[in-house]
């Protein structure tokens, strides 16, 4: 659909490793798990492929007495092609594993209307307005919405690893930069979240030149391995 090719087999992914070690599972019978995993690719210096799958199990047993294996109910799969920096959609497909009726999949192909929307910009909004409901499949719209957060997550490493090919990263911001730079350089940041207030601390020390806090990952990474902070964000442009 819409021109994407995927000339290697379709590579099952395997459940996502969760440490619960501090969340220990409740001891009571386990009646449904349903499964995200979404992942992003390099597709080339100027898009990303984002891959998501949602899945739905009964443990064995529930359904059929004497069943010893996990039955799956339900298995969508949607790739998605997005342009960077700006966050387009150019291509879109929906493959339905796993259903449960034959009718199921007629909807796959309206699953195209993705193609031109921005996955930063009111996407939630749009999907809802697109597929909720009866204009959509209720586990691909709902997987849909949790994959936009992944692109704008890729972003920063998009950046990151395309220095190793030459490709320019993001300049560093000037010493006073002006609202418009800022906006420039965190668009995708901005208003996200509390911490990224427009009005908040942050962004009140990005306009006053100051050096913002690193991530802790990034933080406790660096230090782990006796490396310089400087040469993260270097390969940042920050």
């Amino acid at each position: 659909m819409n021109g994407m090719s995927d000339p290697q087999p379709r590579p099952g992914l395997p459940r996502p490793a969760i440490d619960t070690s501090e969340i220990p599972e409740p001891e009571l019978p386990l009646l449904h798990d349903r499964t995200y995993s979404v992942r992003s690719y390099r597709q080339s210096h100027t898009q990303l492929r984002i891959r998501g799958q949602v899945r739905d199990q009964k443990p064995p047993g529930v359904y059929l007495e004497g069943d010893l294996e996990p039955l799956t109910v339900h298995h969508m799969v949607v790739d998605i092609i997005v342009e960077y920096p700006g966050l387009e959609i150019s291509g879109a497909e929906v493959v339905m594993e796993i259903h449960p009726h034959s009718t199921c999949p007629t909807i796959t192909d309206h699953y195209e209307k993705l193609v031109g929307l921005s996955i930063a910009r009111g996407f939630t909004h749009r999907i809802r307005d697109l597929f909720g409901g009866p204009r959509g499949c209720t586990h691909t719209t709902t997987l849909l919405q949790a994959m936009a957060p992944v692109a704008v997550q890729s972003i920063w490493s998009m950046r990151a690893s395309s220095g190793d090919e030459g490709t320019p990263v993001a300049p560093p911001l000037p010493a006073n930069p002006t609202d418009e730079q800022i906006r420039d350089q965190f668009a995708h940041n901005l208003n996200s979240c509390h911490v990224w207030a427009e009005d908040g601390d942050m962004i009140d020390a990005v306009k006053r030149g100051e050096e913002i806090e690193p991530p802790l990952w990034i933080a406790d990474r660096v230090e782990k391995l006796g490396l310089d902070m400087d040469a993260w964000r270097e390969r940042l442009g920050r």
